[in-house]
């Protein structure tokens, strides 16, 4: 399930002979979530059955205490997965099923809800830059009422390489390059890169055809197929049956993540923190919270 070997060298190199094109670019919306922390969500609730099977993209980033100081206090989740990276700052994680974790400068939190958990998260910090991102990952529907599950990874534990080029990768998720990443899902399949490319570089990456990928770019600017990528940008990738992978290019120092997995081609149900494949299963959730029986 996971592999927690850092800075390991490349075992493979992965060459694109077609390379997917970028289909769209997406703006985020500014919005605030928990105690009124400001964030952007780059992966709508509309995005959903495109970008199958990743739920939700939100890039939190400020210098200004006053938009993230409060945290997400206590709140439930249930039927899918929150994977937490953070970039800059400290967040305290604690739930109902026992775990607590504290996230630093580069460290990743995953978590599976399964059947249900109420966790906080809570900034460990009165000043300075606080930056990362989380995402939501479904479940299928056989493992929406798994147990939970948490695995908090340190910055040194996560696995990454250098491409010859320069390019440094971190690898959260799923494989690059024959680097194994932290986390590894059956079902879904999710790769979840962090890259970061220096002025002139290129970055190729294999991708099976049918799952769905999209590019987010966090500093700088980069190129897929001759379509420019802005910063807080996320550019969706085409699928193409014929296509065998993405070509990511940087003229200028760069930092993107490219993130992509398997659709589960299955109904999505979903109610705020809850999401199933059912109205009725939602109204089960619901059901089960308000009577303490949700974790």
């Amino acid at each position: 399930m996971s592999n927690t070997s850092a800075n390991t060298s490349a075992t493979a190199i992965e060459t694109v002979t077609r390379p997917r094109r970028v289909e769209g670019l997406v703006a985020g919306q500014p919005t605030s979530d928990g105690a009124g922390v400001k964030l952007t969500r780059v992966l709508t609730q509309p995005l959903q059955r495109r970008l199958d099977p990743f739920l939700m993209l939100d890039a939190f980033g400020s210098d200004q205490p006053d938009d993230y100081i409060a945290g997400f206090p206590d709140h439930p989740h249930r039927g899918f997965e929150t994977v937490t990276y953070m970039i800059a700052g400290r967040m305290l994680h604690r739930d109902s099923a026992g775990h607590e974790g504290l996230l630093e400068n580069g460290g990743v939190q995953w978590m599976t809800a399964g059947r249900g958990v109420i966790h906080s998260e809570i900034p460990q910090q009165e000043d300075g830059v606080m930056e990362g991102f989380q995402l939501w990952l479904n479940l299928p529907a056989r493992d929406k009422m798994s147990a939970p599950w948490y695995r908090d990874f340190k910055h040194a534990e996560l696995p990454r390489f250098t491409t010859p080029v320069g390019v440094a990768v971190t690898v959260i998720a799923g494989a690059s390059h024959g680097v194994s990443g932290a986390v590894t899902r059956e079902a879904t399949a999710p790769l979840y890169l962090d890259l970061h490319l220096p002025a002139g570089a290129r970055f190729e990456q294999t991708l099976p055809a049918g799952h769905n990928a999209f590019v987010y770019v966090y500093r700088g600017e980069v190129a897929i197929q001759g379509q420019a990528v802005p910063v807080q940008r996320m550019a969706v990738l085409a699928n193409e049956t014929d296509a065998d992978g993405v070509v990511i290019e940087a003229s200028a120092e760069a930092q993107v993540l490219l993130i992509a997995g398997q659709p589960l081609n299955e109904p999505i149900a979903q109610y705020g923190p809850f999401v199933m494949n059912t109205q009725q299963e939602i109204q089960q959730a619901l059901h089960d919270f308000r009577n303490g029986q949700l974790a």
